[in-house]
């Protein structure tokens, strides 16, 4: 019984230390025609699941399968471009106020590229 309470401590204590992802994060990159385009992620942790938008040319886009586990995030983010479905996966880690990405694009690995999101001021 008393090796249960420790691991039910042990793991409460864990979840208070973990990073929020919840807020809105932006970052810029550069375009297809090298323009710098800003990006933001608009992002609501509850437990181990994550909702949110990330913003886009054509407005925000609902993520899909949002995860956090501690301080690491992954979702989806499916979009629609001349008839054709595309997904992207996001993967990264939150790091007071920087959300490190990893992103996917499934099937175009020349698109795939590393960004350092910054938590906007008042969320």
């Amino acid at each position: 019984m008393k090796i249960r309470l420790a691991l039910l401590a042990c793991s409460l204590a864990v979840a208070a230390f973990a990073a929020d992802a919840s807020g809105k994060w932006t970052f810029e990159a550069q375009g297809r025609q090298g323009q710098t385009m800003t990006t933001t992620i608009t992002l609501k942790a509850d437990g181990a699941n994550l909702t949110g938008s990330v913003s886009g040319r054509q407005g925000d886009t609902d993520i899909t399968n949002g995860k956090v586990d501690g301080d690491n995030v992954s979702f989806d983010v499916v979009r629609e471009f001349n008839g054709n479905k595309f997904t992207t996966h996001y993967n990264g880690k939150v790091a007071g106020d920087e959300l490190k990405l990893k992103i996917a694009v499934e099937g175009r690995e020349n698109m795939n590229r590393e960004v350092t999101a910054k938590r906007s001021s008042g969320t």
